[in-house]
């Protein structure tokens, strides 16, 4: 093992400047058998880093490498499995446990006693050694004689001293009149002792020659101690002199301190007094504009503003505990409070008479029949002189500036409540008239055209020969409903019914903005207002990114929400009876008042999110979204009860066309709208309710065969999508031109069927044949199949039979479809192109099993198609 501590030293610890110490042969435990030395060492620089190594020999000669190094302050355990008895095994706990087996057991107790020793000189914390003998764990005795505790860093020793020059002049001259001292060494020493005893003489001898030297010392010592005594009473007498001396300047120091401070609180006190006279002084003038000051006056409220103020400069003054128990201050204070109630008293009593004489009155404007609300300008001008009070009342008495602003919102909510009820009562006017008007012109045009074709006889002008009520069947009235605008009528009818609810709709909507825009100003003036009156400090949503909301303004901003819901309580209400009249007037009319009403929220969002106006805006707008959802909903119904007719031919189903208005209706009144989610998903549910309805309707349609249905609705849905380009149902135009391309493909298979049907008999046998295995030329040589077989079923299928069998097909066919859709050529065309491929297939067959025989149809592909096209002109 020395051999190998010299090696690793050598190859390893050394270029690193380290020194090895101690060196174990190990493997691991538990594993394969590889040897490797785990060795502990220490760097040669100070200060000292202790480590061990695990070094590993390279496979490629007698070569070693670190392979892992653990620093010996990272050590936690050290685990020696017995301390009874001898064992090769130990384990080291640095940041995991790493079991070893050393080669014997020698080697493992001189690495643990190593480490043992290692701790002690260099480590200040204590490694845990566990399961070892006693007899290992030992100090170096250098250590404890040297009273080095354990764990203690070893400084270096400095024994060497270097010999000055004058040393060394002196030892070179011993060494060269000595030079037989270095052969004997005994008479060396012995010379250098004699002269050393004759060197101790002379010291002596000398020492006693200056004896009398030493004892005039002595006396002149003596003599200066006497002087030393005499100075010292001098002193202590001046000493005493000064001490009265300081006595005297302490008592005059002790008066000029005292005249000092006379003097300085005397000047305290003045200023104290002025400050109190200055502060606490309200001139008489403000004293009368506070008791007697005029409140109507410009003049009188700008005096009593200037003499609030300086009431509450009087009254908010910093004073002292100690000013408090003056009893003149208590006095003025007492003064200062009576002002204050007094004043607040007449300020609270002249606005409660002001607040409902303008409850009592009306705004401007908005007079009888008149779409317009009233405007509050003037109020709103006679009340803010008094806003610099009302800040000065909500400063004083919060109390009394509650009660004020209560009785603000409920004198003015009266009024707004009947200016605004009988604002939307002729919204409501406006819009019944228009839709009377309206009906009327339709009505009597209705009549003039039902005169003039023989139903009635008599007057036109006279409305009751109609036998209807003119009223009774207006939409939104009791009773009204929409069958007089959906019952059979003429082209003039039906343009008219039309043009009725168009009319209707576009009156409406435009009465409904009107009264948003009325309404919006209305209630932004009135805000502005209640801000700047009631000193109410309410930040914007600009601001609020910039600005903490302290506690203070989210009270103001509450009490502006309160005064506002107040003042305007009967706006959600009203607006919600509006909507509900436009709703039952026609479900149609949630649209336009949803697309005006969202572009209102968001304005209003914008300008502020927590607005009244846009809290309010907002409850209307999900009410009209619930109306929306509803109508959505009914049409939906609609379309899983639609039936389809059971006379005449199917065509275009109703549910079908009515999509048709309202995407076209829709997509006009959303063109500049924003935001169009609601729209997208109520697309979404009516084009799924339709697919299902058609797929339902044309099982139970009676004449008209299911293709045809599914084929003239998908091709009008897909040409109504494909005209309106909406964006959120483009996957549903794909798929109601996949699904009319199928149905269209379908009908001409089942129409078109087999038209020659003995030759398609004769040609599937031969395909039976030529499954079954036999040879495409051979099936000629079957008797069924043979050659005059094949020309005797052709001669039964001559030209002149054929186009009789296409006419029969396109009469038949021309039954199933409508004229609206315009199909009926693209199904001719379709069934052309069939015949054609059947015909071409007969062809490829007699072609490839009766090779060489000449055999034809008696009709050739052009023929056919002469055929097709002269009975489409026909018709």
């Amino acid at each position: 093992m020395t051999a190998i501590k010299h090696t690793l030293q050598r190859d390893v610890f050394t270029p690193n400047d380290e020194r090895v110490l101690c060196v174990v042969s190990v493997w691991k435990a538990g594993k394969k058998k590889k040897n490797s030395f785990l060795c502990a060492a220490v760097t040669t620089e100070w200060p000292v880093q202790v480590s061990v190594v695990k070094i590993k020999k390279v496979d490629r000669g007698d070569q070693f490498k670190k392979q892992a190094t653990w620093l010996l302050r990272d050590l936690a355990l050290v685990d020696g499995k017995d301390s009874t008895k001898e064992t090769a095994e130990f384990d080291l706990h640095f940041d995991k446990a790493y079991k070893w087996v050393a080669s014997n057991a020698a080697e493992r107790n001189g690495f643990i006693a190593c480490l043992w020793k290692l701790n002690h000189r260099y480590l200040h914390k204590k490694i845990d050694f566990l399961n070892v003998g006693e007899s290992l764990l030992e100090v170096e005795a250098s250590v404890e004689s040297r009273n080095i505790s354990p764990g203690e860093d070893e400084e270096p020793q400095e024994d060497y001293q270097e010999l000055s020059t004058r040393e060394e002049t002196d030892v070179e001259r011993l060494i060269e009149e000595c030079d037989a001292a270095i052969a004997n060494a005994e008479a060396f020493a012995e010379k250098l002792s004699r002269e050393l005893q004759v060197l101790d003489g002379a010291n002596i001898q000398w020492i006693i020659a200056s004896e009398k030297q030493v004892v005039t010392l002595m006396d002149l010592l003596d003599e200066a101690l006497g002087e030393v005594g005499h100075i010292e009473s001098t002193l202590a007498s001046y000493e005493d002199m000064l001490r009265s001396v300081k006595e005297q300047m302490d008592q005059v120091s002790h008066s000029n301190q005292l005249v000092q401070l006379t003097q300085a609180n005397s000047r305290r006190l003045l200023q104290e007094v002025d400050y109190l006279v200055n502060q606490l002084n309200l001139s008489k003038g403000h004293e009368t504009a506070l008791t007697q000051g005029d409140l109507a006056t410009s003049r009188g409220i700008t005096a009593c503003t200037a003499a609030a103020e300086a009431l509450t400069q009087c009254m908010g003054v910093s004073l002292h505990p100690g000013h408090l128990k003056l009893r003149a201050i208590q006095e003025q204070q007492a003064k200062f409070d009576g002002l204050k109630q007094t004043f607040s008293k007449r300020l609270a009593c002249h606005l409660n008479k002001m607040f409902i004489h303008q409850g009592n009155s009306v705004g401007s404007g908005g007079g009888a029949g008149e779409l317009s609300l009233p405007k509050h300008h003037q109020h709103h001008r006679d009340l803010l002189p008094y806003a610099d009070l009302l800040g000065w009342l909500k400063t004083t008495d919060s109390s009394m500036y509650s009660d004020l602003a209560k009785v603000y919102a409920q004198m003015l909510s009266k009024l707004y409540e009947k200016e605004i009820r009988n604002f939307l009562d002729t919204a409501k006017q406006r819009i019944l008239t228009s839709s009377k008007e309206v009906f009327f012109i339709y009505f009597c045009t209705r009549a003039a055209v039902q005169v003039g074709a023989g139903r009635y006889t008599g007057s036109s002008s006279s409305l009751n020969k109609l036998g209807v009520n003119t009223l009774s069947g207006l939409p939104g009235t009791p009773g009204g409903s929409r069958t007089l605008a959906t019952s059979p009528l003429s082209d003039v009818g039906t343009v008219l019914a039309s043009h009725q609810d168009a009319t209707e709709r576009s009156a409406f909507d435009k009465v409904f903005e009107q009264v948003l825009a009325e309404l919006e100003p209305v209630c932004l003036a009135e805000q502005d207002f209640l801000c700047k009156f009631f000193n109410l400090q309410v930040l914007t949503t600009e601001v609020l990114h910039s600005v903490k909301l302290s506690t203070c303004l989210r009270v103001d901003a509450e009490i502006l929400q309160r005064l506002m819901a107040e003042v305007f309580g009967a706006v959600e209400m009203e607006l919600a009876s509006l909507i509900t009249t436009g709703d039952r007037l026609d479900g149609l009319n949630s649209l336009y008042m949803l697309v005006n009403m969202s572009h209102h929220v968001l304005t209003a969002q914008k300008a502020d999110s927590t607005s009244f106006l846009s809290t309010t805006l907002g409850n209307v707008l999900v009410l009209i979204k619930r109306n929306f959802d509803r109508h959505i909903s009914g049409m939906e119904r609609q379309m899983d009860e639609a039936k389809v007719p059971k006379k005449g031919k199917a065509g275009i189903l109703s549910f079908v066309t009515a999509f048709e208005e309202f995407a076209g209706l829709a997509e006009a009144i959303f063109r500049n709208a924003s935001r169009r989610g609601e729209l997208d998903k109520a697309y979404s549910k009516l084009i799924a309710a339709i697919f299902v309805a058609l797929e339902k309707a044309a099982l139970e349609s009676p004449k008209t065969p299911k293709d045809v249905v599914l084929m003239e609705n998908y091709h009008h849905l897909f040409a109504t999508l494909s005209r309106l380009k909406i964006g959120c149902l483009e996957n549903e135009r794909r798929d109601a031109k996949h699904e009319y391309a199928d149905h269209l493909h379908a009908y001409v298979i089942s129409s078109l069927g087999q038209p020659l049907p003995k030759l398609n008999e004769f040609f599937e046998g031969v395909e039976v044949r030529v499954a079954q295995g036999v040879k495409e030329d051979e099936v000629g040589y079957q008797l069924a199949f043979s050659k005059q077989e094949l020309r005797k079923v052709l001669r039964e299928y001559p030209g002149k039979e054929v186009k009789k069998g296409l006419e029969n097909l396109y009469r038949k066919v021309e039954k199933h479809f409508c004229e609206e859709e315009n199909l009926l050529q693209v199904v001719w065309r379709s069934l052309q192109e069939e015949f054609i491929r059947q015909y071409k297939h007969f062809e490829e067959l007699i072609a490839r099993c009766y090779p060489g025989s000449g055999i034809c149809m008696e009709f050739t592909i052009n023929d056919m198609l002469e055929y097709f096209s002269s009975i489409a002109q026909s018709h």
